[in-house]
């Protein structure tokens, strides 16, 4: 069974991200509850499944240590941090956080999701959300995740 993760950021489920996160590449501070006994390691991810295209990435994290609880604003862009933790690849073709930037219209969804996870993965910086989601399989012991929304 996969235990739940609580996440918190400086918005609430549901709500609205504030624009200093959105079409820009500052990240949102982001925590989330203890991870249970067994972690090696954390995983991030980001996604927009409201784009045009379908489901657009907006963050691919990965390899954090597992006493990691949360992440500072503004995490560095580059595809590996002094923690260890990889950044992978994003739909926009790089490492790091970009922010939510949908086109006008309505509002998309942004889901920050957080994975507790029993082993450090074999991934580099080119690893996409579906490498990644293979690789987690059957590794996930806990995970959480928050979804506010963008729009302009």
């Amino acid at each position: 069974m996969i235990a739940e993760l609580t996440i918190i950021s400086v918005f609430a489920m549901g709500s609205t991200i504030p624009a200093k996160y959105c079409c820009s590449r500052v990240s949102p501070p982001i925590s989330w509850s203890a991870v249970p006994t067994g972690t090696q390691s954390v995983a991030v991810l980001c996604d927009d499944p409201d784009a045009p295209g379908g489901d657009w990435v907006h963050w691919v994290l990965f390899n954090l240590p597992p006493d990691t609880q949360k992440l500072e604003e503004a995490v560095p862009s580059k595809p590996q941090l002094p923690n260890g933790a990889i950044q992978g690849t994003t739909d926009y073709g790089r490492s790091g956080y970009d922010g939510p930037c949908p086109p006008p219209g309505r509002p998309h969804r942004y889901f920050f999701k957080v994975f507790a996870l029993n082993t450090k993965l074999a991934l580099d910086s080119s690893a996409t959300k579906a490498d990644l989601l293979e690789a987690m399989e059957g590794h996930i012991l806990a995970q959480g995740q928050l979804m506010g929304k963008f729009g302009r």
